[in-house]
């Protein structure tokens, strides 16, 4: 699996992590939502062993296994200009217009 980021993306992305060590694991959340639930981008200290690690460069993300089939093998992570979201999209899909970072790191 590949995610594309742009420059903006980076540099917002750069910014979540606050100078701190931390992977991000893209997440579709189920726990009350009260929908069918959402996609979250987690900031984490570590991968859980159900991970698996999706890409390395700029960023580390993970994704958990059983979620793995959920998402393509080409996405495009970008932010919004002028909201703290992010936009996940393939050439066949938009999996989300309103991502949001949740940092889980202690």
């Amino acid at each position: 699996m590949i995610i594309k980021l742009n420059d903006l993306t980076t540099k917002r992305l750069e910014e979540s992590l606050v100078d701190q060590q931390g992977c991000f694991k893209i997440f579709y959340d189920t726990e009350g939502c009260g929908c069918n639930g959402v996609i979250v981008i987690l900031i984490v200290s570590e991968p859980l062993h159900t991970d698996i690690e999706i890409q390395k460069e700029p960023f580390v993300f993970l994704c958990d296994r059983q979620q793995e089939s959920l998402f393509d093998e080409v996405m495009r992570l970008e932010a919004d200009e002028s909201y703290p979201s992010y936009k996940l999209t393939s050439d066949s899909s938009l999996f989300s217009n309103n991502i949001r970072i949740k940092d889980t790191r202690l």
